[in-house]
Formats: structure tokens, C-alpha cells, sequence
């Protein structure tokens, strides 16, 4: 059996064929539940079908998973690593092929793919060095011949569940430090992008086998939102990273808090980019580009809110909007392609349904603003000058649509920063040392991730991602986020032959 088209043909170099079993369980590929076509979203025609996972695939699949915990448990935190070492190897032998499939299934352009792809392998490098410093730490007892230590233990299994936009990074994020951890893993990938859920399990289930371990150690379902309830219910795993909508977090959060699981949210996002009257132009319009179009507008940390000061406004703007026209729109694939198709025919519908509401609150459409009509879903790079007290600016149109609007002052600029639900991330363009670190400080943005000079987008992994107030306030990939996926134990020893008590309580 063969691809439709000829060059769906590299897809066959990373185990993917025209039809494929979407559940990796306890080591073979097997699914028993409805057959799906996934979509190219620059034609929208099948690439190919996927087989999805049943609740009687889901529950052997867990079981499996919950003796491999056992075994995954013993193994060494520096040799876990050295698994996901070959991890890392493994995607890199892959990356060009990889990369052109997560372009072809998403949408994004084929930098944008390739970098996706690169972002796993970082993961990997970041979590092999993690493994030999999962440190807990000395506490000075109290007690005379008596230590207090805290110990970090894994938590078993933990169950990730990941969107459509990066289908394979967000993965990354919490596989590679969870199986360091000393967990393993459940994955449900994106609906609309089972390829690339399939391609990347393929590649951890090779290294597993070559080490002779439990591929149950690995489990992946494709699937609907039926698998993602389950995972979200099942006690048997104890903490649930999801990314995706603040109104499908927040379903997922109470359902997981009802059972006293523990959530890491990764939700919705409505980043400002500011820019000051002492702004590098050139370089603010630069960034503002890249943070608005790249990924159509589909990435949680697009810049969607552009607040310049009154002073520059034009200055900025008429250059911002000459670069939007020059934007070359097409094949994500095709080189110098910057601006591919959103996801889904469901996206470009949102798009036009998000101008019409943009359009009835008193936006004035500067550039773009309409679809583009063609068998895939693309739509133009619009600007829109609007009021910041809109009510649609307080939403996220997952779309390359950026508001523009006017500020004052510092205090009014930040004032429009924090005034939406979200919280995730955000830039300001100035010189000035003391409004930089104003801005980051305690009066200024309010975001888990707040930038000076550089984009809202592009975050490197040594760091934390995550975002406060409708983010959902989870943290992942870097800094200490590895303590989300463990558990902590306080230990106090007592090496003497006395039994003092603390707080000098006299007990009889």
C-alpha cells in the first residue's frame, strides 16, 4: 500500500505508512478503535489514516504501564538518563525527516518544524545532566543526634496530554524529565496530529527495546477527548500535564482535584508587546513580526496585544504594516514560505467569525483581515487599532491577528498588560535600565515569562515555561520544574539514644 501523493513518500524513513495502529501498548502497536484521516492543512487532503484507541485499549495499556512503573523505579536516575541520552541521538539521526512531518501534519513552516524537533533533542541533553542532580537537601535538626533530609522519590506514572501547535515539543517538555524522574510516561498527542504522536513513540519504543526494557515504560494513544477523561480520572496516575484551552484546563483540573491528583496546566495565552519612546524601532519591529506571525498565530506565547507609546505610534506602524504586505504566504514546506495555513478548517472559520466580532466592537482592520481563498486554510496577517477595553481583546483568537493600541505612560502601559485573564507571557522594547527593571519587578508584568528587547515567542528550555492566572500556573522543561514530578519526603533520623522532642515539648 502506498501514499497518496509521491511525497508522503519520506514518511515510510520514520515508520510512518498510509495506515497505522495509534496505541503503543506494552511494547506492540495495536488499536482497536475508529479509523480517522489525518489532514495536510495546506490542501486539506489526507496524508494518512490512524487507527484510535478503545477504553479496551486505554485500560490494557494502563496496566502494563503500572508494572513497568516497578521496574522503572529500580533503574538508577544517571542510567535513566543515559536512556534518553540515546533518546536525543535517536532524533538527531531523524531530525531533517521528522521535522518535514511535523510541518506537513500542523501546518508550521519547515524552519519552525525542524526547530520543533531540535527543541525534544535540547530536552533530552537538559534532562541527561538533570539525572545526576536530583538533589534534595540537609536541614539542621533541632535535636541533638538527629538529621532532617528531604528525599525526592518519583511520583509512578505520569500522564501528558499535548495540542495540536507543538506536537511534539510540549512532549519533550514533560517526558524527558519525567522518565529521568524515575516515571513513566502516558501520552495522548493531539487528535489532529497522530503522525507525529506515532513517528515520536516509534523512536523512544526503539531505544527501549534496544536497552531490553518495558515499553510499557512508554505508552502513546491517539484519540479523542473519551481518552483524555480517562486519563484524567485515573487514580492509578498521579499527576496529569495538560496543554491546551483555559476552558478545557480548568474541566481537566477540577476533574483531576477530585480525586487529589495533581495538575500542571499549560493554557491559554494573550501576550502584549511594549513598545517605549526610546525603543530600538528597527529591532521592535523585528520581533513584533515574528512574535505575531510565526506559527499563524497558533503559538501560546504569540504576541496578539502590540502597546505603543503615542509618541512613536506611526513610526512603528507603518513600517510593521509595510512587513506584514511583504509576507510571503504558501506551502509551509516550500523554502521562503513564512506564513503557513492555520491548523483546521475549524481555525480559519474562528478567524472569520474573530473579524466579524472584531469588526461589530469598533476595530478598524489596518492590514489583512480576510481569508485567502484556496483548498488549505489560509488566511492573511491582519493588524486591528482597537480599544484595550474591547471585550474581544480579552479573549485568544488563535490566529495571526494583532490588536494595536495607543499608551501614555509606563504605569498605564503595564495598567493594559495585566488587565486580561492570562498570564503568560510578555515584552517590553526600551534603553532604559530603570524601566526594565521596573517591568520585571513586582509592579510590572504579571506574566510567567516577561521579556525585555525580545519577542513574547521562542523560549529557550533552560528556563521555566508556564504562565499565572488563566494560564493555569503550571511550570515546564527547565529551571527546578523537575520537582513537579516527584514527590518530596521530609526525613528526620535520630542516631542517638535519647528521644528528644521538638519545640522542647516534655512528654512524660
Amino acid at each position: 500500500m502506498s501514499f497518496a501523493k509521491k511525497e508522503y513518500e519520506f514518511l515510510k524513513q520514520i515508520g510512518i505508512g498510509p495506515k497505522n495502529p495509534g496505541n503503543y501498548i506494552n511494547g506492540t502497536w495495536k488499536a482497536t478503535g475508529s479509523v480517522i484521516s489525518t489532514i495536510n492543512p495546506a490542501n486539506n487532503q489526507t496524508i494518512a489514516e490512524v487507527v484510535e484507541a478503545s477504553a479496551k485499549d486505554y485500560e490494557e495499556g494502563m496496566q502494563a504501564c503500572s508494572e513497568a512503573a516497578k521496574v522503572w523505579v529500580q533503574v538508577p536516575a544517571p542510567k535513566r538518563g543515559e536512556i534518553v541520552r540515546q533518546i536525543g541521538d535517536a532524533l538527531r539521526a531523524n531530525l531533517q525527516e521528522f521535522g518535514r512531518l511535523v510541518s506537513l501534519e500542523m501546518g508550521k513552516i519547515l524552519p519552525e518544524g525542524i526547530g520543533e524537533v531540535q527543541e525534544v533533542i535540547d530536552m533530552c541533553d537538559f534532562a541527561v545532566g538533570l539525572s545526576r542532580q536530583l538533589n534534595g537537601s540537609i536541614i539542621p535538626s533541632e535535636r541533638p543526634n538527629h538529621m532532617m533530609l528531604e528525599m525526592w522519590n518519583p511520583l509512578g506514572i505520569v500522564g501528558v496530554i499535548t495540542a495540536f501547535n507543538f506536537p511534539c515539543a510540549v512532549l519533550g517538555w514533560n517526558a524527558c524529565i519525567a522518565l529521568v524522574c524515575g516515571n513513566c510516561v502516558v501520552w495522548k498527542g493531539a487528535p489532529t496530529t497522530p503522525l507525529v504522536t506515532i513517528a515520536m513513540t516509534k523512536i523512544v519504543a526503539s531505544v527501549l527495546e534496544k536497552n531490553n526494557l518495558p515499553g510499557s515504560i512508554f505508552t502513546a494513544f491517539c484519540g479523542g477527548a473519551e481518552i483524555g477523561e480517562a486519563i484524567a480520572k485515573d487514580t492509578r496516575i498521579p499527576l496529569v500535564s495538560f496543554t491546551g484551552s483555559s476552558k478545557v484546563g480548568l474541566a481537566v483540573q477540577q476533574t483531576v482535584n477530585q480525586r487529589f491528583g495533581k495538575c500542571l496546566l499549560e493554557l491559554s495565552g494573550n501576550n502584549a508587546i511594549i513598545i517605549m519612546d526610546d525603543a530600538d524601532v528597527e529591532l521592535a519591529v523585528r520581533s513584533v513580526l515574528f512574535a505575531a506571525v510565526g506559527t499563524a498565530g497558533q503559538r501560546c506565547t504569540t504576541c496578539r496585544r502590540l502597546l505603543i507609546h503615542e509618541t512613536v505610534y506611526e513610526k512603528v506602524l507603518k513600517p510593521l504594516a509595510d512587513v506584514y504586505k511583504q509576507v510571503k504566504i504558501g506551502d509551509p514546506l516550500e523554502k521562503g514560505t513564512l506564513l503557513g495555513p492555520l491548523h483546521t478548517q475549524t481555525s480559519r472559520e474562528n478567524f472569520e467569525k474573530g473579524i466579524q466580532n472584531i469588526k461589530s466592537q469598533g476595530g478598524k482592520i489596518l492590514t489583512g483581515g480576510s481569508v485567502i481563498e484556496s483548498e488549505g486554510n489560509f488566511v492573511h496577517p491582519t493588524i486591528v487599532e482597537i480599544s484595550s477595553k474591547a471585550e474581544i481583546v480579552k479573549e485568544e483568537l488563535f490566529a495571526p491577528v494583532l490588536y494595536v493600541m495607543k499608551f501614555k505612560t509606563f504605569e498605564e502601559a503595564v495598567e493594559i498588560n495585566n488587565s486580561v485573564p492570562q498570564g503568560l507571557s510578555s515584552s517590553i522594547f526600551t534603553q532604559n535600565p530603570g524601566v526594565m527593571f521596573r517591568w520585571i519587578g513586582a509592579q510590572g508584568s504579571d506574566c510567567g515569562i516577561v521579556n525585555v528587547n525580545i519577542p513574547t515567542n521562542g523560549a529557550e528550555i533552560g528556563g521555566a515555561f508556564g504562565g499565572e492566572k488563566g494560564t493555569g500556573g503550571g511550570r515546564e522543561a527547565g529551571s527546578d520544574s523537575w520537582k513537579q514530578y516527584m514527590r518530596r519526603s521530609t526525613c528526620t533520623i535520630n542516631y542517638g539514644s535519647e528521644l528528644p522532642l521538638a519545640q522542647g515539648i516534655n512528654f512524660g
